[in-house]
């Protein structure tokens, strides 16, 4: 388990986070050598007891109650969760706990010699609430992967045309995944996908201490 607070400024404003964006922003502070920056990175991660990658960041809010604090979060995952593929998974106020999935598509592509392959995840976004402080946990359990068989160069080369019947839907799991297992045959879809799935951590980590410090719109005070 490994406490992350990172500043993004890249991302911080905008609630839609969009595949591009992370990448520009992953680029800017990993490189675009993914292998290496994946290698380099993995030395500092390691997978929790499920095997997934889980990335926690406790954030001081002092002066806010538990109350407070759970109505400023709702607010915050009513504006971020607005696309069908994020969604609340349980909202339990006395517990003061918020859970929710998230949807990103497409954080890497590879195109082999017979397969393409393009890797999604879903990050799970967990928020434990006390008075004056939030405990926020990001954890990827594994990585979607769709495969086109005679979608790599050769088929490229050849003209072939692929079908739905042509694509393969895998979950892979990260321990067998690069650069966890060094043997992984998925090595450059891999390495930038846990690039991306670390760059995502952050970038959420620092929308949810900047809605809680300052607001989701900015506006939430009592003056009014």
């Amino acid at each position: 388990m490994l406490v992350v607070v990172f500043g993004v400024g890249l991302l911080a404003n905008a609630q839609l986070i969009r595949t591009e964006d992370l990448e520009k922003y992953a680029k800017d502070k990993y490189g675009d050598e993914w292998v290496e920056a994946a290698e380099n990175l993995g030395k500092e991660l390691q997978l929790d007891k499920n095997q997934a990658l889980t990335f926690v960041q406790v954030i001081e809010a002092p002066g806010k109650s538990k109350s407070d604090l759970y109505v400023l979060l709702n607010y915050w995952y009513t504006s971020f969760f607005t696309d069908s593929k994020n969604v609340i998974d349980l909202n339990d106020k006395e517990a003061g706990v918020i859970i929710g999935k998230c949807y990103l598509d497409g954080v890497a592509e590879h195109v082999g010699g017979f397969m393409r392959y393009k890797v999604s995840i879903s990050p799970i976004i967990k928020c434990d609430i006390k008075d004056g402080k939030v405990r926020v946990t990001c954890t990827v359990p594994f990585y979607y992967a769709e495969k086109v068989v005679g979608g790599g160069w050769v088929g490229i080369a050849a003209d072939v045309e692929t079908t739905k019947d042509d694509e393969i839907k895998e979950k892979w799991a990260l321990d067998a995944s690069y650069p966890f297992f060094a043997k992984d045959k998925h090595k450059k879809a891999s390495s930038k996908a846990l690039i991306m799935s670390h760059a995502y951590s952050n970038v959420i980590m620092d929308k949810i201490e900047e809605s809680i410090k300052n607001g989701v719109s900015g506006n939430e005070n009592d003056d009014w």
